[in-house]
């Protein structure tokens, strides 16, 4: 069985950082598909140990990712 997770990635440093917001669940890599992949590993982790409980308390089923203009002095 497979469950799509909305993923974020972004350069810091020399590397990658990407955030699984569902589940606040996040990893690194040196390339942004290494970031992709050691986070699917991360999850994968996260739901094999987890309580039932636990992955219930973290899994948010709604949530946002937007752009938001912010006046700039």
């Amino acid at each position: 069985m497979y469950q799509q997770f909305t993923v974020i990635i972004e350069r810091e440093g020399d590397g990658y950082v990407s955030l699984c917001p569902q589940l606040d669940v996040a990893s690194q890599g040196f390339s942004i598909q290494e970031a992709r992949d050691n986070l699917r590993e991360a999850i994968e982790l996260f739901l094999a140990t987890a309580a039932p409980t636990e992955i219930n308390e973290r899994l948010k089923q709604e949530f946002y990712v937007t752009q938001l203009e912010v006046a700039v002095k």
